[in-house]
Parts: structure tokens; C-alpha cells; sequence
């Protein structure tokens, strides 16, 4: 979630979570969603104290009750348990239909995790390598240009080297959504950037993937390649890249190495028939400051339900659970395995969550192969322990992997544009830890 689109702003440094909440409503609580691998146990076996983890209950209701959001879910578990698992508010407040533990979320960013797992998968398959040029595989990005600002408006220049697989993974290549002014006229006119909702949207095209992303190869970046941290299409590359070498739709991989293994039935794509009532509605603010539904397309509800479902984007395009996407994060946390399926290696889930940028994602804080890293203890005030890593994504979903303290966070609400966060989730977590490591 980062910087010149709503999309970025959420997940960007890993800011302390804090989500706009909205809707008069009370808690709905359900009962935790266990896959056959987990089960649950009471939060102070765990190491949480109740009274504390409570506070999250009466956090999540005011904002709710205030009308700041639709309906929340937050998913916890440690020492591979599930120790809190809750739904507040409503998931649709016209029809009145409560929020569920199982209800169904667009991610957006947070599908970036799943496909650079998809990509680690092809690199110890010895298919491709980290410093691989894209054009290898990608013939269109053999000569990329950048956008100057210059005095009299724009210059195009060829970039200084070729980009590779490891500046996609790092967001390193320089490439945005689009959406600069810069760049801006000559995407729109491609059917990218502000043609695109916030630049990261693709449900509704009719297209394959990688016919956009050939076409995104023709077009200006704003930095050149290894110079800067820039947010942008680089997962979405990365997902035309998995279908080239494996021959299969990203859709198709996904599920065949990664979500079916690791039995996460609820996460895809586009919404599976029937299961039309678990999908959460995005929710926006109006001039007046009140909750609305948002509009349908692509800056709100989106093409995910009755859309062309042609278009497999691997940068922003997965619907999921907080039980599905937990479980996936616990696998990384297991160093690659979960329920006896191995899913990575040991050392390549090690080098995934490292920092891999230097300190070009920021002076304090690293960026590794799909994540943002946290190197120290306090940064930004934040509470995080060295070494957890995570992301979110624009309709303000987020989660936070511990590996210090065994504990996976998340935390998912549909609010577009997502601003405005003031749910200090991280905090709310950790300040009910009590064997803290």
C-alpha cells in the first residue's frame, strides 16, 4: 500500500495499522474458521491476557457504531493456534446481512505475497533466477524507457540497464501505476493507470494479463532501474512472468502449487457461484462525511462477481478470508510448510523476508522479496519485532507476520479510498501480549 494511489498509502512503511471503521452496528461474533491444519486455544494459553485483548472488542465496535466502517474481521494466531478470531458490523449494511469470521474480502496488495511465492517456487525449480532480465521472458521489456521531468515538461530516455526479476520483487524497477502526472495521459490512452481505478485494477478487462504487461513494456517508467523504491505494476509483471514460464494461467498455478496443497479453498480470483453472500461490500465516505456504499467499477465494488474473469492480476486481483490468508502467512512463518505440505524451502522463505533494497524503501525500514521487512525494534514508534514482516492492501486489509513471538496478524475491511487509518491494529495486539520475546 504506498504512495501515489490510495492502493500504496496503506501497506507503505508498515505504518501502525489503523483502519477507518464505519456503520451503527454491533459486534457479530462467530466462531474461528479452522482449516484441518490449526485448531484454536484459549488466548491466555497463548500468552495474551484476556481483560487486554479485549480492548480490540471496544476498539473495533466504536468505530463501527461511530459509522467510520462497514464491518471488520481480525484473525490472530500464535504458536500455530488460532487465539482470536472476530467479525464486527456488517458485511452489507443495506440488506442488513451481518459480518461473518468466513466472509470474503478483495485483498488487493495482499495477493503480491501469494504470487512472489509463486515466483520463489520457479526459481528453486531452477526455471528462472533472481538476476534474470525480465526480457528473457517478457520480450516487450527489452528496451524500457523512463520519464524525465524536464523544463519545458516530459523527456523520454532509454533506461541505463535492463530490469530483473529481483527489482520486480523489491519494487526497485521504477515502475509506478501510472497514475504520476508525469506518466499519467500516456496510460491512461494504454488503458493503464487512471484508466485502471487507482492504476492496480485489471478485473474488469477482457484481456489475458500478459497482453496488458506487453503493453506496459512499451510504455515510460519513472525511475530508472535499482535507483529508487517506486510502488506499481512490478507483482502484476511478475504474474505474466509465472504464466510464461509454467505455462499455465497464474490462476491455474496458484491454485494448483500453493492454495489447493495448503487446502485454501475461499481464495481466487473472481467469487466462485454461490457464494455471492459472503462477499463484503466496499464502502467509501461521502461529501458529508457519512458512510455510502460505494459505486460499482473500479473504484469500488469491481468486476469480481459477474465480471469477464479473463484477467489473472498478480499484483492486486485475489479475493480472500482472514482464515484463508492466516493460514497462507503461517506457512511462511513455518518456514515454507503448513499441514505437512511443504510449500518453500527453509532458507528461500529466509531470503524473502530479509532486506533485499538496501535503503531505498527507507532510511529505517527494508524491503524484501514480496515484503516489508522491520530491521529494529521502535521505529516510527511502531511495536513490531525485528524481523516481522508484511504488506496490506487498498480496501485497507493488512497483516503482520512475527517470527520473534510465532504470531500472525490480519485484519480485513473494505473501505475505498482507504484513508484516514486510525485503528492502531498492531498495538492493539501486542499491548495484550504478555510473554512478549
Amino acid at each position: 500500500m504506498t504512495r501515489h494511489d490510495t492502493h500504496a498509502q496503506s501497506g507503505l512503511r508498515m505504518r501502525p495499522l489503523r483502519l477507518l471503521m464505519c456503520g451503527i452496528v454491533a459486534l457479530a461474533y462467530t466462531t474461528p474458521v479452522l482449516s484441518q491444519q490449526v485448531s484454536a486455544a484459549a488466548p491466555h494459553t497463548l500468552g495474551f491476557s484476556v481483560d487486554r485483548l479485549a480492548r480490540i472488542d471496544s476498539v473495533m465496535l466504536e468505530h463501527v457504531n461511530q459509522g467510520h466502517v462497514g464491518g471488520t474481521v481480525v484473525y490472530l494466531m500464535r504458536h500455530g493456534q488460532v487465539a482470536y478470531a472476530k467479525a464486527f458490523g456488517y458485511a452489507d449494511k443495506e440488506s442488513g446481512r451481518r459480518m461473518k469470521t468466513d466472509a470474503i474480502f478483495r485483498i488487493a496488495s495482499q495477493t503480491k505475497a501469494i504470487t512472489s511465492v509463486a515466483v520463489m517456487k520457479l526459481v528453486e525449480q531452477g526455471k528462472l533466477q533472481l538476476g534474470d532480465p525480465v526480457s528473457r521472458y517478457l520480450p516487450s521489456f527489452a528496451h524500457t524507457t523512463v520519464a524525465v521531468k524536464t523544463d519545458t515538461g516530459r523527456s523520454i530516455v532509454p533506461a541505463r540497464r535492463e530490469i530483473t526479476i529481483r527489482d520486480l520483487l523489491t519494487h526497485t524497477a521504477g515502475i509506478s501505476y501510472g497514475t504520476d502526472s508525469l506518466v499519467a495521459p500516456l496510460y491512461q490512452a494504454a488503458g493503464l493507470g487512471p484508466a485502471a481505478g487507482w492504476g492496480w485494477y485489471t478485473a474488469d478487462k477482457t484481456e489475458p494479463i500478459c497482453s496488458t504487461i506487453d503493453r506496459l513494456g512499451a510504455l515510460p517508467f519513472v525511475a530508472q532501474p535499482g535507483e529508487r523504491f517506486v510502488y506499481g505494476y512490478n507483482t502484476d509483471i511478475l504474474g505474466c512472468l509465472v504464466e510464461r514460464v509454467s505455462g499455465q494461467s497464474l490462476d491455474a498455478f496458484m491454485q494448483q502449487h500453493i492454495l489447493q496443497p495448503l487446502r485454501l479453498k475461499d481464495t481466487h480470483f473472481f467469487l466462485p457461484a454461490g457464494q455471492e453472500q459472503r462477499l463484503t461490500t466496499v464502502y467509501m465516505h461521502d461529501e458529508a462525511g457519512k458512510l455510502a456504499r460505494a459505486p460499482d467499477g473500479p473504484k469500488g465494488q469491481g468486476d469480481y462477481v459477474t465480471g469477464p474473469r479473463t484477467s489473472f492480476a498478480g499484483g492486486a486481483g485475489l479475493l480472500s478470508t482472514a482464515s484463508d490468508y492466516a493460514h497462507f502467512l503461517q506457512m511462511l512463518l513455518n518456514k515454507g510448510t503448513l499441514g505437512g505440505v511443504r510449500i518453500l524451502a527453509p532458507r528461500t522463505v529466509e531470503l524473502m523476508t530479509v532486506n533485499q533494497s538496501g535503503t531505498l524503501f527507507s532510511a529505517e525500514g527494508g524491503f524484501g522479496l514480496g515484503f516489508a521487512v522491520t530491521q529494529r525494534f521502535g521505529v516510527d514508534g511502531r511495536m513490531e519485532s525485528p524481523g516481522s514482516f508484511g504488506w496490506g492492501g487498498a480496501y485497507g486489509s493488512t497483516y503482520l507476520v512475527d517470527p520473534k513471538n510465532d504470531m500472525v496478524m490480519v485484519f480485513m475491511m473494505q473501505l475505498l479510498p482507504n484513508r484516514n487509518l486510525d485503528i492502531p491494529f498492531v498495538t492493539l495486539v501486542y499491548q495484550a501480549l504478555e510473554d512478549l520475546k
